[in-house]
């Protein structure tokens, strides 16, 4: 896609205001944050409890070097430079040791608050920290921190190599100065930001996506018309590069269910409570391309 994160042309380096990130998860969203900063110069520690996904995530960055490589986009050396950069980091406080560090755990409050409270007791004064979560209020996500001036949202769409946009979220006690440094940050990473400046829960882009999506998800459930069908006029009609019923999917059908929600219990508008068939959909295991089967089919691209 033409809004690949791409290595600076010619071999040259971009100026770079971060040299290293910490990376906490490495399931698809971290993974695709490690390829794009490695692929732009940065150092990348990525840290997750299983060590085995470390490894899945480091192949992940590198399927995606590869495809740039297949598209005369980037050479086999920067493909083996970059790979180079990402290394496994072997706890957290190893991964609290860099400029800025990047969370991308599921979304649960209780599991990123423990992550903060750890990563801001081992951190430096300077160190951003930085929160993938697309919904949950970072102002919560601070709330068991020492240093809750340091924590923000940035929150990176999938895949990260192919989207463009960083939503940047503040909490209630941001700092104007980490405001800045995430903000540089995603410039560093190649993506452009939008800034949140009150994290009520989804944001911006979760609580329109999330309408859309559960209308989506409504009228496939009351049998007005089918997934395809809804995705095409999404993308025919609006302009749209990928419906949301097919983005339900490549996200994670759990993930969406669980960002919807998030924003009904943190807002309690009816408008936002998940319709019965996605609760179903999770519940039976149709979680999307990830277990084969969701709107769509995915056995037999297996």
């Amino acid at each position: 896609m033409s809004t690949e994160t791409l290595p600076p042309a010619g071999g040259a380096k971009a100026l770079l205001r971060f040299s290293e990130i910490g990376i906490v998860g490495a399931g698809l969203m971290g993974a695709g944050i490690a390829q794009v900063a490695a692929a732009a110069g940065l150092q990348v520690r990525l840290f997750d409890t299983d060590p085995a996904a470390v490894a899945r995530g480091k192949d992940q960055a590198a399927k995606g070097l590869q495809r740039l490589v297949d598209k005369g986009r980037l050479d086999q050396d920067g493909l083996e430079s970059a790979m180079g950069r990402i290394v496994a980091a072997a706890d957290l406080s190893e991964v609290a040791s860099a400029g800025a560090v990047i969370e991308a755990v599921i979304e649960s409050l209780d599991i990123k608050q423990k992550v903060f409270s750890t990563l801001s007791a081992e951190a430096d004064d300077s160190t951003v920290l930085a929160s993938n979560t697309s919904a949950i209020s970072i102002s919560e996500i601070a709330g068991s921190s020492s240093r809750p001036e340091q924590i923000i949202g940035m929150h990176f769409f999938s895949p990260v190599p192919a989207m463009p946009l960083c939503e940047v979220i503040r909490g209630y006690r941001t700092s104007d100065k980490t405001l800045e440094a995430a903000l540089s940050l995603a410039a560093d990473l190649g993506k452009q930001s939008i800034v949140v400046n009150r994290d009520d829960s989804g944001f911006v882009t979760s609580r329109l996506m999330t309408v859309l999506m559960h209308e989506a998800v409504r009228l496939v459930e009351q049998g007005i018309a089918s997934a395809e069908d809804i995705d095409k006029a999404c993308v025919l009609g609006f302009g749209h590069k990928i419906g949301p019923l097919a983005t339900a999917d490549l996200t994670g059908v759990d993930v969406a269910y669980r960002a919807g929600r998030a924003i009904y219990e943190g807002t309690g508008d009816p408008g936002y409570r998940s319709p019965q068939l996605l609760r179903r959909m999770v519940a039976a295991g149709y979680l999307g391309r990830k277990s084969g089967q969701g709107f769509y089919d995915y056995e037999g691209a297996k």
